[in-house]
């Protein structure tokens, strides 16, 4: 895939330029000096020679075809460069010119233009306004950055150009090679989707290793993603990630969930590894593209000073890995071989004067040990220690079946160590909270890759119900769907909802009371008033036909001040909720990734703290249960502290059925279950209350 741009025989650079400095110079002379193999095709209008390579006027008087065209000329010229690339049979262009929908809409148009003239000759288009690519694997440095990486095993995917000259400097500095470097600029054509699909065929990549401001297609970007990081990693810094959503949202759900919310809910179910920062974008791919994949959480640490062998212990934990005891084998077996005064439980101290050998005997003893599963070394240069030749000693100890990684603490004392180690594949961290942040991503990762295959459950429903409710509300134009209706569509699919009818008089209120049994709650419907509770509008716990009457009529006269020009349905009677513990599920339609359901507990949890969880739908038992693990009160709903546990089991099976209906109807844009009443297993939860909103776009219907 992508052939013709990654491994041309034959490239045309169109504005190949004689001055040093102009961007057509440096891309011709990358090319050269990077040593890349292929013919190259300077084209420029007024000179014959360029660094010692015949130049030619136009692209036709070359008469060869090629594979690649390179396109630096002004905007204004780019069409007909394109045009001559497309007669030249390119099947691939990389548009380095700036100037397009980045500058507004004349170049927004042109842009357009320039996409729809390859799409007609099936050219795969890179950029426009991009750096270029690089790849190792051909000695090619198409871009006009000026460093060329050594070859390594991590591909990037860019879409920031200037991001990518630090990622080149990076790579340099901390002796780390690349396999492809890839800038997308404006995304007119190729985008992230196309590029993770190219390298998950390379064989050279071993990781991927993303900079996104955006995603273009995000359900397509799933799909591909998934199926991506089944084969090898990929890793994603996300930049943007305050931008808020569209428009305001009407319901919790909404409220809460922005966009870096469905970003970060997209990479979970497509196992994408989410970087925080640049550091940590590279710390986690050098060490995936370095080491072994942990086969568990158990952690060894080895070190030559307390300190951060404690900071080590402290990252672990936190993190969710463990530090557990060495078996005894091995500590008697460190006992014999270390100095008397040396810790052989776990971290594993083998003091400041530790030797070379004396870091390899504690490797070997950790790596043999069947109760480790990783390893941690750490090295502080004190004035016995040998760095380089610890750095050596420690890389003969590796094995190709748990990973290792490296925390060589200081600055210029050990700075040969790390380039003996980067080159031996070891990778090596600053500190060792980053080398224990990689490794966490790399057992999270090794979870992901030994995950079950998805099941997704689907119940028995009543689809018709639920499909004449929103054709009705949709020929009237309501948008919102009240909580009686919201009610019958949840009905519909099994949920268990309380007894209750509209009544529009006191008297038809006791006579609903007294059929489905006190205490009973009285709430107003009307299709003006979505939060009813701010209009007086919810009374609960009424136990008599007098407190059902006078409850009718203050909530009469309460609407008609407050929301005089409502619209006033009458009040909805049901039977009161047994007491349980409330939680909230709900969904919110994001536009790029489709619905993301929420889940969380009630009252404080949800307004003050934001406890909740998000996950895409259609979701499986297991992602459901995760959703409830995930958030932070989940010990509650479990039974900690005297409560009573709740029935998690149903409340997975709440969130599962409100998946198959989100994804049954997409013209459901947010919905609330607020409160959903969860009781002790064997006792169906209860919706307390709900309300829906709908798309008016024809689109979604």
């Amino acid at each position: 895939m992508l052939e013709a741009l990654l491994r041309p025989k034959s490239i045309a650079i169109i504005g190949a330029s004689r001055t040093p400095g102009k961007v057509g110079h440096a891309v011709l002379a990358n090319l050269i000096q990077g040593g890349f193999a292929g013919k190259l095709i300077p084209v420029n209008p007024t000179t014959d020679e360029i660094r010692g390579r015949t130049c030619y006027h136009n692209l036709a008087a070359a008469e060869t075809p090629i594979d690649l065209g390179i396109v630096v000329v002004p905007p204004k010229a780019v069409v007909e460069a394109i045009s001559s690339c497309a007669h030249a049979g390119a099947k691939a262009i990389i548009l380095i010119t700036a100037g397009f929908k980045e500058v507004g809409e004349a170049g927004a148009k042109l842009e357009e233009e320039v996409a729809r003239l390859c799409r007609s000759h099936g050219i795969r288009l890179l950029g426009p306004n991009c750096l270029g690519l690089i790849n190792t694997e051909n000695h090619m440095n198409a871009s006009f950055a000026t460093q060329m990486p050594a070859p390594g095993g991590i591909s990037v995917v860019s879409q920031s150009g200037a991001l990518c000259t630090a990622i080149l400097d990076w790579s340099a500095g901390r002796g780390v090679g690349l396999a492809k470097l890839v800038s997308i600029g404006n995304k007119a054509d190729l985008n992230e989707v196309d590029l993770l699909s190219a390298l998950a065929e390379d064989d050279q990549t071993k990781v991927i290793a993303c900079y996104l401001e955006s995603i273009t297609a995000g359900d397509q970007f799933i799909k591909v993603a998934e199926s991506v990081t089944s084969i090898k990693p990929v890793v994603v810094l996300k930049a943007g990630t305050t931008a808020a959503g569209g428009k305001a949202a009407s319901s919790h759900t909404g409220s809460l969930a922005g966009a870096d919310i469905a970003y970060g809910a997209a990479f979970r179910r497509a196992g994408v590894i989410r970087a925080e920062n640049f550091e940590s974008l590279f710390d986690i791919a050098t060490a995936l593209s370095m080491q072994p994949l942990p086969k568990g959480r158990r952690v060894a640490i080895i070190t030559n000073a307390g300190g951060p062998g404690i900071m080590a212990a402290d990252a672990v934990e936190n993190v969710g890995l463990e530090v557990k005891p060495l078996a005894e084998s091995t500590s008697t077996a460190l006992k014999q071989r270390l100095p008397a005064a040396a810790s052989v439980g776990n971290p594993i101290d083998v003091l400041g004067d530790a030797d070379p050998e004396r870091y390899a005997t504690a490797l070997d003893a950790a790596l043999s040990d069947e109760t480790v599963e990783a390893v941690v070394v750490i090295l502080t240069p004190q004035a016995m220690s040998h760095p380089e030749a610890t750095a050596e000693a420690i890389v003969g100890s590796l094995r190709d079946d748990k990973p290792v990684l490296a925390s060589f603490m200081g600055g210029l004392n050990v700075l040969p160590a790390r380039e003996e180690l980067a080159a031996s594949n070891l990778p090596d961290y600053p500190s060792p909270e980053r080398a224990v942040a990689a490794l966490h991503a790399m057992y999270e990762y090794s979870l992901w890759r030994r995950r079950p295959p998805r099941v997704v459950t689907r119940f028995p429903v009543n689809r018709r119900r639920v499909e004449r409710i929103i054709a009705r509300h949709l020929r009237s134009g309501r948008r919102e769907i009240g909580e009686v209706d919201a009610k019958d569509v949840l009905r519909a699919y099994d949920f268990t909802v309380p007894e209750g009818r509209i009544a529009r008089s006191a008297e038809e209120a006791v006579a609903v009371a007294d059929t489905v049994g006190y205490p009973v709650a009285m709430k107003i419907v009307s299709p003006d008033i979505v939060h009813k509770s701010d209009y007086g509008g919810v009374r609960l716990s009424l136990s008599t036909p007098n407190e059902v009457r006078d409850a009718y009529d203050l909530m009469m006269l309460r609407i008609g001040r407050r929301a005089p020009e409502a619209e006033l349905v009458g009040v909805y009677v049901e039977e009161m909720c047994r007491p349980g513990r409330e939680v909230i599920l709900g969904m919110h339609r994001d536009p790029q990734f489709g619905p993301m359901l929420m889940f969380g507990l009630g009252g404080i949890f949800v307004e003050v703290m934001k406890d909740v969880s998000f996950y895409l739908a259609p979701i499986t038992r297991d992602e459901a249960l995760r959703m409830l693990q995930s958030t932070r009160s989940y010990a509650l709903l479990r039974g900690a502290r005297g409560e009573e546990a709740v029935d998690l089991e149903a409340l997975a099976g709440g969130l599962q059925r409100i998946s198959q209906l989100v994804t049954d109807f997409p013209q459901i844009l947010e919905m609330d279950i607020n409160p959903f009443i969860v009781g002790a297993t064997g006792a169906p939860p209860v919706v307390a209350d709900a309300r829906m909103s709908l798309s008016l776009d024809e689109e979604s219907q």
